[in-house]
């Protein structure tokens, strides 16, 4: 990953980002709850075409991967694909994913988890686009074409 020198906001995101991620994979049950037998397989029916719409922003965005809000230096403006459907695909994507997970296994606690990765990405996406319109002149056209997330 070749980024120009990176921001302590950068560090920040991302290391709020592991803490909340490990957060999110631990065994709590804090609360237990039963919902209807539909809405919990509507959640793995949503946390498949997350699980699709990361995979295929994955594939576009191939060597321009990082963790950090930062474009790569020698990183290109994506605007079709998965990018068309949404300014920040893989952030939809592991939304999508940790919210379908939360209802099928009938989790409280990962919704709320799920619910701070909202409120993350929300952040670290008005940040990262900050950066991508200072980069590329065509960010704030393509701003206005697409939503931040579905």
């Amino acid at each position: 990953m070749k980024n120009k020198t990176l921001s302590y906001k950068d560090y920040l995101f991302v290391g709020i980002q592991i803490v909340i991620f490990i957060a999110y994979a631990l065994p709590v049950r804090f609360v237990t709850t039963t919902i209807p037998g539909w809405l919990r397989y509507l959640g793995l029916v949503i946390l498949g075409l997350g699980v699709i719409l990361g995979l295929v922003a994955l594939l576009q965005i191939n060597t321009n991967l990082s963790p950090f809000p930062t474009p790569v230096e020698k990183g290109k403006l994506i605007m079709n694909g998965a990018f068309a459907i949404s300014r920040h695909p893989i952030y939809t994507a592991l939304m999508f994913s940790g919210l379908g997970y939360a209802l099928y296994r009938e989790s409280l606690y990962k919704f709320f988890v799920t619910t701070l990765v909202f409120i993350l990405f929300n952040f670290k996406s008005r940040y990262e686009e900050q950066l991508l319109a200072q980069k590329f002149a065509a960010y704030k056209k393509y701003q206005q074409k697409t939503r931040r997330f579905l």
